[in-house]
């Protein structure tokens, strides 16, 4: 009986995105595990993701994790504004070849620096499908706790399913992991 061997950890820088992120972009968004797994839909034209990279919106702080010159994981926290201008949502994907390799850790450890530390975030709040363990498992390793289930939240694959809504509240005196 032979026993899998994982791939090992690449080296991942983590930076800000660039406007000629978008063909890796693109190829990340086009793969159907991550489809499957975000709220992404089959057949976005490659100009609409062009134009989303090269314009992200104001509330947009947009994060990729890059691997030998190749953007491998997007993530992006968009902050509230007014009375909720401590919350920010977050959304990520990481390419389908680079799955459980350290880049959603990576991104993950980013993204809550930026939000604690720079941008007095003190909630950040998403939304998972909970058929995505690995996902789930990944938030909570970063102190998310699951504060509901939004029943019949998306339509995927021809049915609708639900999706957990997790948040992380920063403790006092904490510092970003």
């Amino acid at each position: 009986m032979s026993k899998k061997r994982s791939a090992p950890r690449p080296d991942i820088t983590i930076r800000g995105v660039e406007a000629d992120d978008w063909e890796d972009i693109a190829a990340i968004q086009a793969a159907p595990e991550v489809i499957y797994g975000t709220l992404q839909v089959p057949y976005k034209s490659r100009d609409a993701i062009r134009e989303r990279t090269e314009n992200q919106p104001p509330d947009m702080h947009g994060l990729v994790a890059v691997v030998d010159e190749q953007v491998v994981g997007l993530l992006g926290l968009h902050v509230g504004t007014g009375r909720r201008a401590h919350v920010a949502s977050l959304g990520m994907m990481v390419h389908a070849d680079f799955h459980g390799r350290g880049v959603g850790s990576a991104l993950m450890a980013a993204a809550i620096d930026l939000a604690e530390n720079w941008l007095a975030i003190s909630r950040i709040e998403l939304e998972v499908f909970p058929d995505n363990t690995p996902a789930v498992a990944l938030y909570e390793k970063f102190g998310f706790e699951r504060e509901g289930t939004l029943r019949e939240y998306a339509f995927r694959d021809g049915q609708y399913v639900d999706s957990y809504l997790m948040a992380r509240l920063r403790p006092d005196g904490e510092t970003a992991p």
